[in-house]
């Protein structure tokens, strides 16, 4: 009687065994599905970070790092304004235009500066100092986030990501931007020639893209394009932020504009940078025995020398020099540059093209015209790139003083210098005004007014102020570099008093030349010698030409006095002081 529920039990137990097998079948197809669309979508985001970059890169290697590890962060520098910082797998979020950095198991974050890195950033994007539209920071998250983020693309090159400050405007992309790049390249070892720039201030490549590409073997990253790659863009390393350094100038934001306080870059370091930029536009300067020659600064749209042809002739006939011109409107950088690297002189109303004048020859002179109103004191950028130490560059101004000689345009758009937007009585206090107020940046009125005046050059009061400043020397005379080598330590600096009489005691001072002054030609070695009374707060500064000298005058019996020495070369080389020496008479 039972043989019958047995093969229906058996015929169950086959059933289930069968959709076992099935559901197992198909959890394992689903599962294999599953990875294989996954690794579908690891492949096309492997793909599409091998559109960012020809360097191959193992996507799951790269995922499971970001997850497992998160961002790790380690800067340079103590304040917002100087800092660097270097990220390993710093994200950025497209869609929100945020940077993000992802808390994993291995995070590391130094400075952690907690609610501070908001006060205001934790860097400048750009090498001008402190600006409001140039910060830079990042959002937070745990890394168990990006579980619910779409799949992260990577580059994998070394990036360096940053802002340009103004890349339609030649002085702005060279001491804010080239410069700086460069220069923070050489800071960091892996910033070499195969690192990508980035640029996340949302500008277009703007007219001389061609010069930041040189500066990398790699096409550089605007902000608008990396919405192409995907909404997350994560950069295995990179470094954020430019060294301020070489940077000499500031415009004018908080005070108004003019040298900055601490300069900390010289002329050496200016004519390193040109040589690499001119060797990377395939430019070599002329025989040095090729004949002088003068180069004006044409401009065609604004800001015009109306009389441009007799200026010419006059500066020809003065210096006996042939005279060219050359134009960014109709020459490329690149043959400007050229022209300009073989001048004795280049002369050229204010203007952003005077940035060239870095390219130019030791010895030769920069004049730079003002149209009328305009104080050259007040505007000194290229005054203080031809002044830096190791430069070598003559430099005058010419400012025009006869009203009837400018030409100005009160009718044009405010950003062109035209004042008509304003009211009757401020348009007349300006046209009445003789010179332009020292004032912050950008948008006074009264300034750009004057500036894209156009100028009838007075020749005569030109030609007369060239005469008392300019003093060119042939081609095979150039000046060559003067030498910054400071001079060490003194060594081995002694002293020796006596006692005269109740009220007369002498000092005498020794020592021995430093020791990297036997290798070094040296035009002048003097020797400065600071004497202090111990207790006071002043003291008796010496300029001597010998190693050693006996001090009488002011010298008082049973005191104890306060030594220093220090050698100078050339009369502004100063070397460190040696240890003070105590010496009682």
């Amino acid at each position: 009687m039972r043989a019958p529920g047995c093969r229906m039990n058996v015929a169950a137990v086959l059933n289930g065994l069968l959709v076992s097998v099935v559901a197992a079948l198909l959890w394992k197809y689903v599962h294999l599905s599953e990875h294989a669309a996954q690794l579908e979508e690891e492949l096309q985001l492997t793909r599409q970070s091998q559109e960012v970059s020809q360097v191959r890169i193992d996507y799951h290697a790269a995922l499971l790092a970001l997850q497992q590890h998160g961002t790790h962060m380690v800067c340079s520098g103590k304040m917002h304004t100087d800092r660097v910082c270097r990220f390993d797998y710093l994200c950025y979020c497209t869609e929100a235009e945020e940077f993000v950095f992802f808390h994993g198991n291995s995070s590391v974050m130094l400075p952690n500066l907690g609610p501070r890195r908001f006060q205001p950033a934790l860097l400048d994007l750009s090498s001008v100092e402190d600006h409001n539209t140039q910060y830079f920071n990042f959002l937070e998250l745990p890394a168990a986030a990006l579980k619910f983020m779409a799949k992260p693309v990577f580059v994998p090159d070394v990036t360096l990501i940053m802002n340009r400050f103004n890349p339609d405007n030649l002085m702005h992309i060279f001491h804010d931007d080239l410069l700086p790049i460069f220069y923070t390249m050489q800071q960091f070892s892996d910033l070499d020639d195969e690192a990508r720039l980035v640029f996340m201030e949302g500008w277009g490549e703007g007219a001389h893209f061609d010069l930041y590409r040189l500066l990398s073997s790699k096409q550089p990253l605007l902000k608008e394009q990396l919405r192409n790659f995907g909404k997350l863009m994560c950069f295995t390393k990179s470094y954020v932020g430019l060294s301020k350094m070489t940077t000499w100038y500031q415009y004018g934001f908080v005070q108004p504009q003019g040298p900055k306080a601490n300069i900390l870059v010289s002329g050496n370091e200016i004519r390193q940078f040109a040589k690499t930029m001119m060797e990377r536009m395939n430019i070599t300067r002329g025989d040095p025995t090729d004949d002088d020659y003068i180069v004006v600064f044409s401009r065609s749209i604004n800001r015009l020398i109306l009389n441009e042809a007799e200026l010419i002739l006059a500066l020809a006939q003065e210096f006996r020099m042939r005279t060219v011109t050359v134009s960014l409107e109709d020459q490329s950088f690149a043959n400007v540059v050229q022209v300009i690297s073989g001048a004795s002189m280049l002369v050229s109303m204010h203007g952003a093209q005077l940035i060239a004048s870095l390219f130019l020859p030791r010895g030769a002179a920069v004049v730079e015209l003002f149209p009328y109103a305009v104080n050259p004191d007040h505007y000194t950028p290229y005054k203080t790139l031809a002044s830096l130490p190791g430069m070598d560059l003559q430099y005058a101004a010419w400012r025009n003083t006869i009203m009837e000689n400018s030409v100005n345009y009160p009718e044009r758009p405010w950003d062109q210098g035209g004042i008509s937007h304003l009211d009757k009585e401020e348009q007349d206090r300006i046209l009445a005004s003789r010179e332009v107020p020292r004032h912050l940046c950008c948008r006074n009125p009264e300034w750009l007014f004057r500036i894209y005046q156009d100028t009838i050059v007075d020749i005569p009061s030109l030609v007369a102020s060239l005469r008392g400043t300019v003093h060119l020397k042939p081609n095979g005379k150039r000046a060559k570099a003067a030498s910054t080598v400071h001079p060490g330590r003194v060594r081995e600096p002694k002293c020796q008093t006596s006692v005269q009489a109740a009220t007369e005691a002498k000092l005498t001072v020794s020592w021995q030349i430093p020791w990297n002054l036997k290798y070094l030609k040296v035009r002048e070695v003097k020797y400065e010698v600071w004497i202090q009374e111990q207790g006071e707060n002043t003291y008796m500064p010496y300029i001597l030409p010998h190693q050693n000298y006996t001090f009488s005058e002011n010298i008082k019996p049973f005191t104890t006095y306060l030594v220093w020495v220090r050698c100078i070369f050339n009369k502004n080389l100063l070397g460190p002081f040696a240890d003070v020496l105590l010496c009682k008479t």
